[in-house]
């Protein structure tokens, strides 16, 4: 078990970590944004950002990240199904639940209305799940190393 953390939380791991960070500023900012200042719902806003932060995304993990050489379209599709594989999961489980959650129990911050903040609340949940899903499946399925497809 040991052995599985240590690899799993490698320098690859930590570049992710660092990437995310410029992709959040970049993904998150533009979602809340739009969600906020230009009244897009939470799927739209999502949805924009995941583009605009995925493209960042690919270029930075797939060269400074995981180092991977490969060519062609292979990784370009890999890695797309990821994402939308990943995003999907993620606001399939953060959007309702949290509506539903800031509904039930009348949850609010900010002087915000509950359908406000739970939008707020749902795509930061969201964001969470998807960095989870992904950087698994960047690692394990988009950006996989040779010695990892046995």
């Amino acid at each position: 078990m040991g052995n599985f953390f240590k690899s799993f939380f490698d320098i690859k791991f930590w570049k992710f970590i660092l990437v995310g960070m410029f992709n959040t500023l970049v993904g998150m900012g533009l979602q809340f944004l739009l969600f906020n200042l230009f009244g897009f719902n939470e799927w739209t806003a999502s949805i924009i950002g995941y583009i605009v932060g995925s493209i960042v995304s690919y270029y930075l993990n797939k060269y400074f990240t995981f180092k991977n050489t490969e060519k062609g379209w292979g990784p370009v599709v890999r890695f797309a199904l990821n994402i939308a594989v990943c995003y999907s999961l993620a606001y399939i489980i953060a959007i309702p639940l949290i509506k539903y959650l800031c509904v039930t129990y009348s949850w609010t911050m900010f002087g915000w209305s509950v359908d406000k903040f739970s939008g707020n609340f749902a795509m930061l949940v969201g964001s969470c799940l998807f960095v989870a899903f992904n950087y698994i499946g960047q690692r394990y399925f988009a950006f996989r190393e040779k010695s990892d497809n046995k």
